[in-house]
């Protein structure tokens, strides 16, 4: 993979968290971001389009003025790990999300874990 592919598939998986989260299009950043398959590891979450857009709709109802920020971006070979800070209406979390990208640049597959950023820490280096 060329330096343009990482460069790339970091771009797009950026923009369509972007798009996912913070304007709150689901539809639109499915259509334009992932291929033909979309496999999720999530365990809350169904493979492909229909389930996604459903659950990040009720998302964006139910949670207003949620939104994402990216602190890391790393690609590596037909991966992109994304360090978020998310900042939902009742709580603050720090998200590691993978993506598996295609020949095409399109994203076909996602992992993530999310972790509550807790009011107190007994160290002085926070989360990000």
């Amino acid at each position: 993979m060329s330096d343009n592919d990482l460069e790339r598939n970091k771009a797009s998986a950026q923009a369509f968290y972007d798009l996912l989260f913070n304007a709150c299009k689901p539809a639109q950043a499915y259509d334009t971001y992932v291929g033909d398959t979309y496999v999720q590891h999530n365990p809350l979450g169904k493979d492909g389009r229909g389930d996604f857009v459903d659950y990040f709709e009720r998302m964006a109802a139910e949670f207003p003025g949620k939104r994402v920020e990216f602190k890391r971006a790393v690609a590596e070979g037909r991966y992109v790990v994304l360090h978020c800070h998310q900042i939902w209406p009742d709580q603050e979390y720090a998200g590691i999300d993978i993506f598996r990208f295609d020949d095409h640049g399109k994203i076909v597959e996602h992992w993530d874990v999310l972790q509550p950023i807790p009011a107190d820490s007994t160290n002085p280096h926070g989360m990000f």
